[in-house]
């Protein structure tokens, strides 16, 4: 588990480092929408919140409650990133367009290493 914890732990901060967060966040505050067990959220707002001195707003819900909530939210979202959970709520998400795709500008640079991970974000 503590080898997860760090996986997941590296994964996020990788990703949001490379992150072009959307137009409602702010350098001051990160708001995290997280799909996987409460334990892992918790960790990983304390690890970015460190590595970045950035505050990050966390919720804790399910892939369908987070998907419920970002298609309320419409055309005001408040949310910044969304991590974890099942495939299913990301991919319709994306194909209504609430989500945005991503590509790091640093993708070409660590290709091999992005093979193994898969991030929805």
């Amino acid at each position: 588990m503590n080898k997860l914890l760090k996986i997941a732990s590296i994964v996020l901060l990788f990703s949001l480092t490379m992150f072009g967060l959307t137009n409602k966040a702010s350098a001051a505050k990160l708001t995290l929408y997280c799909s996987v067990e409460i334990d892992v959220c918790e960790m990983l707002e304390q690890a970015y919140e460190k590595e970045t001195g950035t505050k990050v707003a966390m919720t804790r819900a399910s892939s369908g409650e987070t998907f419920a909530k970002i298609k309320a939210e419409g055309s005001n979202p408040k949310g910044d990133v969304w991590f974890g959970g099942t495939g299913d709520p990301h991919l319709t998400a994306a194909q209504e367009n609430l989500t945005e795709k991503y590509k790091s500008k640093h993708f070409e640079q660590h290709k091999t290493k992005q093979k193994m991970l898969t991030i929805n974000l």
